[in-house]
């Protein structure tokens, strides 16, 4: 099911993506959040949703993430923004599309409503985190933390439960990828298109709190939108009871469209 290709985009950088080709004139894409690969339970459970449906879909690693080439340390927000615009360049071509944004995805989704406008039917926020850099990471970190990220010009942060050090995660974060997440600011941007929109958030979200996703639902005056808040959900929404409630919101979304 899973079928993983490479998308080869210079003589130093391909990017890992799975696919399902298919004629008819609609796709989904899925573009993952931060740090972040396509080999969890949400990529597979939307892959799985578009074959059975005959529908192209598209979900993609950014520079730097899972199997993809690249250093992460290297990687920012328009360096991945700009991967995914060269992928569905690529593959999706001038076909419609559906896209998912998971967390940071949905701020990377927001980007290509520069270049796909008229190509983007729905657009689906799973814990929709834009400008999360700034506004939580950054507003969150210690005097010290800004300190040694501005002078060394990295830290690295720990992320998960304290309890459990098999649930932590090491990010590190570069000074660079704060300062271009500065410059794609999105959230004061209206976007004018006539799409479907549904936020999913989790209801025990720790991480991006639900106002985010209020605030992707603001920047659509002509969207028909709707946010869905799932009980106890948490921020990833990957079991199975949210998976299956995101699959519904993307099945009235397709039938709305086709």
């Amino acid at each position: 099911m899973k079928n993983f290709k490479y998308l080869k985009i210079s003589n130093t950088k391909k990017l890992r993506y799975m696919v399902n080709y298919f004629q008819k004139n609609l796709y989904i894409i899925f573009l993952p959040g931060f740090m972040s690969d396509i080999d969890g339970k949400k990529p597979q459970a939307f892959k799985r949703y578009a074959v059975k449906k005959k529908l192209g879909y598209l979900a993609i690693e950014y520079s730097g993430h899972g199997k993809s080439s690249g250093n992460f340390t290297k990687g920012n927000i328009t360096k991945w923004s700009n991967d995914a615009k060269n992928s569905i360049r690529k593959i999706v071509k001038k076909n419609k599309f559906i896209i998912i944004g998971s967390s940071m995805g949905a701020w990377i989704a927001l980007n290509q409503f520069k270049h796909f406008k008229k190509q983007i039917l729905g657009f689906i926020g799973i814990g929709s985190a834009p400008e999360f850099l700034d506004r939580l990471m950054w507003k969150k970190f210690t005097k010290k933390i800004k300190t040694e990220i501005i002078n060394k010009g990295m830290t690295t942060i720990t992320h998960g439960d304290p309890k459990f050090k098999q649930k932590q995660n090491q990010y590190p974060i570069t000074y660079q990828l704060i300062k271009d997440g500065r410059k794609n600011k999105v959230l004061s941007r209206k976007i004018k298109s006539k799409i479907i929109l549904t936020m999913i958030h989790g209801e025990k979200d720790e991480v991006v709190p639900v106002s985010f996703s209020k605030k992707v639902i603001a920047l659509f005056p002509f969207a028909t939108k709707k946010i869905v808040i799932i009980k106890n959900g948490d921020h990833s929404l990957s079991d199975k009871k949210p998976l299956k409630r995101i699959i519904k919101e993307l099945d009235i979304i397709i039938k709305n469209v086709v």
